[in-house]
């Protein structure tokens, strides 16, 4: 397929400018940017639409929604998988990392293994409209993870690794009543066994968190695998995570912990749903609020894939984020956090993952989408 294109009369989005101008690109990566139109037979006017580079996802569970449509409903995974590849391309992202859980204590285990080799089985095959990898999301308090771990701790398409501790009375659950709330309505229990499985949870944390830590942080130490914290609430689980060598604080659930991470050094992670959306679902803190206090760095989909492209828009309009340093958080941004140094940006020499995108009735709208060249969408 070709991967030649000419681009001109776009509003050309670079990482630190905006100007209306023209985009070349040869055998798949960015040859040519300059500003003012060309006049070439063979250059695509784009009627000022905004041209911008490919958005990279790094947390979405959204294949999940396509391998389980209904509750126990189990879709084919090939077929599950392409589904989940058009939605993530369609909306503007071309590389996407999918988030696939190890240890959890609900029905989500079973996608694992399945997960794992569609992915590898489409990406070998060609089927792929975005460029996947895989981001491990370790619940450290679950006696196995370490062995499930093991199991794909060198594939080569493993980007990222998340350590997750969703023990009720913490974190993201540090509201009790709020744990209760939730299983008891998922699981149908009554109140006896809904404190019998606090306190279960709560006794395998004690018994199983730490090693389990230790052991996960020391192998991606040694394959050199990005780590990232998960729901930091307070914040010592941010310095404790930036003494293990963490460098990614993944939706951090108040701003003192958000605070702490920023002075550790990490990147702040947090969901384009919760700003598209005004608030967190589930009472967190606000990603707005802290966009404002500049204590975010970049937007994950999480389970809406249309959210990212909105939710870095409404940075640049709600948070006053200049345009490029909007779309930045979901595009170079989230790359180099995990060692993508090749895209997310329009430049001359980086891989001409493109999005053509227009603005209707407040919101962005894409029209046209090219991984290295190549039109997907």
């Amino acid at each position: 397929m070709p991967r030649d294109l000419l681009v001109t009369n776009a509003t050309v989005v670079s990482r630190h400018a905006m100007f209306r101008g023209s985009v070349s690109v040869n055998q798949g990566k960015i040859v040519s940017v300059d500003e003012g139109q060309v006049t070439l037979p063979a250059a695509q006017d784009w009627d000022g639409d905004y041209l911008i580079a490919g958005l990279v996802e790094l947390h979405t569970d959204h294949l999940e929604t396509h391998l389980s449509p209904r509750p126990n409903v189990h879709w084919r995974p090939s077929a599950a998988l392409s589904a989940h590849d058009s939605q993530i391309a369609s909306a503007g992202i071309t590389t996407v990392l999918d988030a696939i859980c190890l240890g959890v204590y609900e029905e989500r285990q079973e996608f694992l293994g399945i997960s794992v080799q569609a992915i590898h089985d489409a990406r070998q095959g060609g089927m792929l409209r975005a460029d996947h990898y895989l981001h491990l999301r370790c619940e450290v308090v679950h006696e196995q993870v370490t062995h499930f771990f093991q199991a794909f701790a060198d594939d080569p398409i493993l980007r990222l690794v998340s350590l997750m501790d969703h023990t009720p009375g913490q974190r993201q659950w540090k509201n009790l009543d709020r744990y209760r709330a939730y299983y008891g309505w998922r699981y149908k229990m009554d109140r006896d066994g809904l404190e019998a499985m606090i306190a279960e949870r709560m006794a395998r944390q004690q018994d199983c968190a730490y090693a389990n830590t230790q052991a996960i942080v020391a192998a991606c130490r040694l394959r050199a695998i990005p780590l990232a914290s998960h729901d930091d609430t307070e914040p010592g689980h941010a310095r404790e995570a930036a003494s293990l060598g963490v460098t990614i604080s993944e939706f951090p659930t108040t701003s003192e912990a958000a605070l702490a991470a920023r002075e550790e050094g990490m990147g702040i992670i947090m969901g384009s749903p919760n700003l598209v959306l005004g608030g967190s679902h589930s009472g967190n803190v606000s990603a707005l609020a802290l966009a404002r206090e500049r204590l975010l760095d970049a937007l994950a989909s999480d389970y809406v894939p249309v959210s990212l492209l909105e939710g870095a828009m409404r940075l640049h309009f709600d948070a006053g984020y200049p345009l490029p340093d909007a779309l930045a958080t979901v595009t170079c941004n989230p790359a180099r956090m995990v060692g993508l140094h090749d895209r997310g940006e329009i430049v001359p020499g980086a891989r001409a993952d493109l999005v053509r995108v227009r603005m209707a009735g407040g919101a962005p709208w894409v029209r046209e989408v090219w991984r290295e060249g190549i039109r997907v969408c």
